[in-house]
């Protein structure tokens, strides 16, 4: 089959979305499929030098071509530009034709607001990355637009493991959601995609890669849903209480609210993730590095209990790091215990972290085994298939 998977990678040419979407091209590709990327936003392209939306999408277009390349993936892509309705990439003289002579559209996180030759593909698969934020602008009578949308594609999947079952706040708008997950292209986290450096900031630490808060509380039935900002709170002085060493790659958030100060003082390193994570490949080297993943979750999932289970916790898995991760209710359905270790409060969150250090290897080994047999790119992607 053909398949054109939609994503952000130009968009937010950042390190971890380019693997929140790649994966998905590397997984069908695995599969034997004909797998294009088609990225067609229908909004501005963003700058991220100059931090702000921009007619010029040349920053965007190169960096894309960098990773098409890299991930042997050439000749494979299409990059739309919404300022002057210009395609990009070796396929651009025909873009139009391969969208419509694709049988698949994978629309992930809705990156594609569809147009009359989007909307065209046969069948066209919704895969939603942030359940409660999403499903609650389903609700908004002022988005009814947004509903509409969704109910063009036939299917309709979530991150939210939860939804539509017992528990679960989130609303589904009427829509079947299937529960899924990141798939993990096990083999390009095995790579070294950059030299070993002898010096490296997260080396022996606890990290995470996150933002301080990306957009404000949603209101949803007489309840606020929140960011991280929110929950991380609620552990600020977890390194007061271990001597493990803790190392986040932390963005500002809205307003450059981060309390920068605080965290420090409580005994967290902050590094700035647009410096020391720029792009895929040292996204993949600041992982590689760490001891283990340490995180918290957005409110909204937690509070709604929707059964988020974190992309980037998947990319630590792969790489055989251990994660301590909040509990949004995903271990309903994933194993936690080796590996990965699920918390609610500080005193299992401390758990956690000293079983980890106290019997590394073990845990070091149970979170590969963790990613082969739940997190392989080609299994999940073959279950959005059938």
């Amino acid at each position: 089959m053909r398949i054109l998977v939609t994503g952000l990678i130009g968009q937010y040419a950042f390190g971890g979305v380019t693997w929140d979407y790649i994966q998905y091209v590397l997984g069908f590709r695995d599969l034997g499929h004909d797998v294009w990327y088609l990225e067609d936003t229908s909004t501005w392209a963003y700058d991220p030098v100059k931090q702000e939306p921009s007619a010029d999408c040349s920053y965007n277009v190169n960096y894309l071509e960098r990773v098409m390349h890299e991930f042997d993936l050439g000749d494979r892509w299409i990059y739309r530009n919404e300022a002057d309705d210009t395609y990009h990439g070796p396929a651009a003289r025909n873009a139009d034709d391969v969208i419509r002579s694709a049988d698949v559209l994978v629309n992930v996180s809705g990156a594609c607001w569809l147009r009359e030759v989007t909307a065209s593909v046969r069948r066209k698969l919704f895969v939603d990355g942030d359940p409660m934020f999403t499903h609650v602008g389903l609700t908004l009578p002022e988005r009814k637009g947004y509903l509409d949308h969704l109910l063009l594609h036939q299917e309709h999947f979530t991150f939210g493991l939860n939804v539509g079952r017992p528990g679960c706040k989130v609303p589904t708008a009427g829509i079947h959601w299937k529960p899924t997950i990141q798939p993990i292209a096990l083999e390009w986290w095995r790579k070294n995609l950059l030299p070993p450096t002898a010096e490296h900031v997260a080396r022996g630490a606890w990290t995470t890669v996150m933002n301080w808060a990306s957009y404000r509380p949603q209101e949803f039935e007489g309840e606020s849903y929140g960011n991280k900002d929110i929950e991380f709170l609620r552990f600020i002085d977890l390194p007061k209480h271990t001597s493990e060493r803790f190392v986040l790659a932390m963005g500002q958030g809205m307003g450059r609210e981060r309390p920068t100060e605080r965290l420090e003082q409580a005994g967290w390193t902050i590094i700035e993730p647009d410096v020391y994570l720029p792009d895929y490949a040292t996204y993949h080297d600041f992982l590689a590095n760490s001891k283990a993943e340490w995180s918290i979750a957005k409110n909204g999932y937690v509070k709604s209990r929707s059964g988020w289970f974190s992309c980037r916790s998947a990319c630590y898995l792969a790489l055989g790091k251990p994660v301590v991760v909040q509990d949004t209710g995903w271990s309903e359905h994933l194993p936690s215990g080796e590996g990965v270790l699920a918390f609610d409060d500080m005193e299992s969150a401390l758990a956690g972290i000293h079983a980890v250090a106290g019997d590394y290897e073990r845990h070091s080994s149970a979170a590969l085994a963790f990613a082969e047999k739940h997190l392989d790119a080609s299994v999940v992607c073959a279950q959005l298939l059938s």
